[in-house]
């Protein structure tokens, strides 16, 4: 399983950083963008584990698990949109932090994958 803890405290290590290195560029609109990108990721991510969670959990999940997915996926895109319309972040900054968060998960995906032993017969 992937540590989400540990997940959350790499994307801060590597975000915050980015967002003040990136106030160099544009001072309130890119640092706001990385950070709002980051959080975004990670809050789209806590809601995949817990859909995988509750498909496993029951035998008939598909109807609840493509529900709860679009209304995810329908959230993350108003917030972006009215992120975008109100102007208040730079697009590229929220892509940088969204980018960082997808990378460091596919990461310790991978981690995790070559750590355990597989599991039953192959």
């Amino acid at each position: 399983m992937v540590k989400i803890n540990k997940i959350y405290k790499q994307a801060a290590f590597i975000v915050i950083p980015l967002a003040i290195a990136s106030a160099f560029i544009e001072p309130v609109k890119m640092p706001f963008g990385v950070l709002a990108g980051a959080v975004l990721a990670l809050i789209n991510f806590r809601g995949m584990i817990k859909n995988l969670y509750n498909l496993m959990g029951t035998d008939n999940p598909t109807v609840k698990l493509v529900f709860m997915s679009i209304v995810r996926l329908f959230m993350i895109f108003a917030v972006i949109t009215a992120l975008a319309l109100l102007k208040a972040v730079n697009l590229l900054g929220l892509m940088a932090g969204f980018t960082v968060v997808v990378i460091l998960v596919v990461k310790e995906g991978y981690v995790d994958s070559q750590s355990e032993p597989p599991e039953g017969p192959m």
